[in-house]
């Protein structure tokens, strides 16, 4: 498959690496010698190592066929989080350093989740977009605040601790950016 072919989701072999690309830049060229560039960011699915690199619109990737299966986080403990297929009722468990980038944002009996597999390994966890959490800490909620650029720090029911607008108070559900792991809105 050729770079100028790649869509963001995909996951391509590189260096004996799975790399979920997740944005693609592309770079025309300035001369008329020169070739369009994809740059690609993404990370390795294993070990969630960022990934960038930029490829020439001709040049040969591996992709890797992968299936997305829904699944539902059952449980977690300090070594490991049990998904459960949303269709077939099939286990999997994966290890917690792998998962370190997305622990954040995870909870028991969290549903919306997709499971990355290829040759019935399960490579990693893909979250949604966007997700609502309650917000559990932060600094009393100003009434006179506008809705200005100014913010304060809320930690989340999963411990995640993210910049929010000053008009927010505890108990209140917000919708949650996962890739940028910004405030979006009130959910």
């Amino acid at each position: 498959m050729k770079a100028n072919e790649i869509k963001k989701g995909m996951v391509i072999d590189q260096d004996n690496k799975n790399i979920l690309i997740k944005k693609i830049f592309v770079q025309s060229p300035h001369s008329r010698g020169g070739s369009t560039l994809y740059k690609m960011a993404g990370s390795d699915i294993a070990s969630g190592q960022k990934f960038e690199r930029s490829f020439k619109g001709d040049e040969n990737v591996t992709q890797v066929e992968v299936a997305r299966r829904t699944v539902q986080l059952l449980y977690s403990d300090s070594e490991s989080y049990t998904f459960m297929d949303s269709e077939n009722y099939d286990q999997y468990v994966l290890a917690a350093e792998t998962l370190e980038d997305e622990a954040r944002f995870l909870y028991d009996g969290l549903e919306g989740l997709s499971a990355l597999i290829s040759d019935e390994q399960v490579l990693g966890i893909e979250l949604p977009n966007t997700m609502n959490f309650e917000i559990t800490e932060c600094a009393p909620g100003i009434k006179a605040a506008s809705s200005s650029a100014r913010t304060k720090p809320a930690t989340l029911t999963t411990g995640l601790v993210v910049q929010v607008p000053e008009y927010l108070t505890p108990g209140e559900t917000i919708k949650i950016n996962t890739e940028t792991r910004e405030f979006i809105s009130r959910a």
